[in-house]
């Protein structure tokens, strides 16, 4: 029973330190003070191209540009569900590398991972509160378990999303002869933060099979016990009865 407390604690240890990476996440873009102003996950060169900052990076919530410090700088109002799709980024197709026109796969990659990663967001905070049920009952473990699956099967959806066009991005902007790289701290805050989920929903788990193997080793010695006093019982009466019959014989 000391074992599921402890599996507990350091489940809910992952989970917030898993959640943390994830506030750092969905607030890249939105807000400008430090450190959130270090993230990003792609920037690009875009000389050349009306209406665009250079260079411009892509964050959670808005395109930024880029101040002396190396900070996100001068970000456009937050947009919900922003899409990577330069053309539609900038409201031009003058100098913009050909492999984003005429395609939306990189638009549609970008909005479900927004999704994805709100969805995961909303399930570890849930997680994080069934959690606490988890220190005490089998049944919080299990509950703590589905949340936190949930979360992280959500989180490396939008992780693998984010990947998909943040690398084709990157390549395309190389290809037409652009400088272009990953941001990758929010790119290693995403697996970092499915690797924590993950982990906790395993722990979470064990602490209730934990739970239940106890339980299940406590009914059996309790049926032991049982057996064994009416074992001892019986005997108890068949010497008693023998008595008695030699007594009148």
């Amino acid at each position: 029973m000391v074992a599921r407390p402890i599996l507990g604690l350091v489940a809910l240890f992952l989970l917030a330190g898993g959640l943390l990476l994830h506030w750092f996440l969905v607030l890249s873009g939105g807000v400008n003070s430090s450190p959130e102003n270090q993230f990003y996950f792609l920037e690009a060169s875009t000389k050349g191209i009306a209406n665009a900052r250079n260079p411009s990076r892509w964050t959670f919530w808005a395109i930024c540009g880029v101040d002396g410090s190396d900070h996100n700088a001068n970000c456009g109002s937050p947009v919900p569900a922003l899409p990577f799709d330069p053309p539609r980024n900038f409201g031009t197709q003058n100098n913009i590398p050909e492999s984003f026109i005429g395609t939306h796969i990189n638009y549609y990659l970008s909005r479900v991972m927004f999704a994805g990663y709100l969805v995961a967001f909303f399930f570890a905070h849930i997680a994080l509160v069934t959690g606490l049920l988890a220190l005490f009952s089998r049944l919080g473990g299990y509950l703590s378990a589905l949340t936190t699956f949930v979360a992280m099967f959500f989180q490396v959806l939008g992780a693998a999303l984010m990947t998909a066009w943040v690398v084709r991005g990157r390549n395309a902007w190389r290809s037409s002869g652009f400088d272009s790289h990953i941001g990758t701290k929010l790119m290693g805050f995403a697996w970092a933060t499915f690797v924590c989920y993950f982990l906790a929903s395993i722990l979470f788990c064990i602490g209730g099979t934990i739970g239940r193997e106890s339980s299940g080793s406590s009914r059996m010695s309790r049926k032991r016990s049982t057996r064994s006093s009416r074992s001892r019982g019986s005997f108890l009466d068949t010497e008693s009865q023998s008595r008695v019959k030699d007594n009148y014989s």
